[in-house]
């Protein structure tokens, strides 16, 4: 396979044969952390992580395409609004149950559980999107790194340059993708990964000096792992590494995974209880939309609320 053939970086590597890591990237020869990010800006970091990857998955749940126009969205809008409706009355689950729950709350109310509960299966993509945003801010925040940038590539979220500590050699490029869990992807799906990542390092005009690829895994403890062929025992790619959650957040972030983690556990409490202003963001066409259907079956009172709980029944039951 053509990442099999891939050339080893001359990147400082662990020579230590007794090391366990022998052979990966030697990080004590890197400028270390000299500044730790103050907690009330990580905690702005974190919000504005939460609030980006919400808008993401709002716009990937409904099939919203990045260039559609004002009138194509509408358009999406108002079918998904209809089709929310269908879904409110096939999965209901307990017809008794549901109208009580629903009597005297507002369609708009209404709706934004629906559709909460229609979208519970992208929540991992939700929180994959979240710790991107979140990774590649800490970086830059954390003055550790001579430059960090999106490179918007599918394959890698983020591109850091950093600096070793003898300044007479050039500076490491890491090419780091971030996924939720090592096994986000399937055994098959690493070897396309890992050399597409490499690909875009390889092809990287502006890089000067080695690279190394990263994988970086927001959620699975432990440090450091290297993806080998099933067959051959052999590295998918000499030069790429998986960074698992205690290597990879204090590397770029200065802080540690459960640190991380408790950090955006309180910002997710406060999220809830504050009007839900970082909530999934539902455009208001959708909304509306619902709100027509609901109408159409007189469902609601002068007010947009459910105001009969036995016409609910009666709608879920027929």
């Amino acid at each position: 396979m053509a990442q099999q053939r891939t050339i080893p970086q001359n990147y400082f590597r662990i020579d230590d044969p007794i090391d366990k890591f022998y052979g990966f990237l030697d990080e004590k020869v890197l400028v270390p952390h000299v500044y730790q990010i103050p907690i009330e800006n990580m905690k702005r970091l974190i919000k504005t992580a939460i609030g980006n990857a919400n808008k993401k998955s709002s716009r990937a749940i409904l099939a919203i395409p990045e260039n559609a126009n004002v009138q194509e969205i509408e358009k999406i809008c108002n079918k998904e609004g209809k089709e929310l409706f269908i879904y409110f009355k096939k999965y209901c689950g307990d017809p008794a149950s549901t109208a009580h729950q629903t009597y005297k709350k507002h369609y708009n109310k209404v709706c934004r559980e629906q559709f909460r509960n229609r979208s519970m299966q992208k929540e991992r993509m939700n929180s994959g999107w979240r710790y991107q945003y979140l990774a590649i801010n800490c970086a830059i925040e954390s003055r550790r790194f001579k430059s960090v940038s999106d490179i918007g590539a599918a394959e890698a979220d983020f591109n850091a340059i950093i600096e070793h500590i003898n300044s007479d050699n050039a500076p490491l490029s890491l090419y780091v993708s971030v996924k939720n869990r090592v096994n986000t992807m399937g055994g098959q799906d690493w070897p396309k990964a890992i050399q597409a990542l490499e690909e875009v390092a390889k092809h990287d005009k502006n890089r000067i000096g080695s690279y190394c690829c990263v994988f970086g895994i927001a959620m699975d403890g432990g440090l450091r792992t290297i993806k080998n062929d099933q067959k051959t025992k052999q590295p998918h790619s000499p030069n790429t590494e998986v960074w698992k959650s205690d290597f990879f957040w204090p590397f770029f972030s200065n802080y540690s995974y459960e640190k991380i983690m408790t950090q955006v556990l309180e910002s997710l409490i406060k999220t809830n209880d504050s009007d839900e202003e970082d909530a999934i963001e539902i455009p208001e066409s959708l909304i509306e939309s619902f709100g027509h259907q609901c109408r159409e079956h007189q469902l609601i009172d002068e007010m947009g609320c459910f105001d009969d709980p036995y016409k609910l029944v009666t709608f879920f039951c027929n």
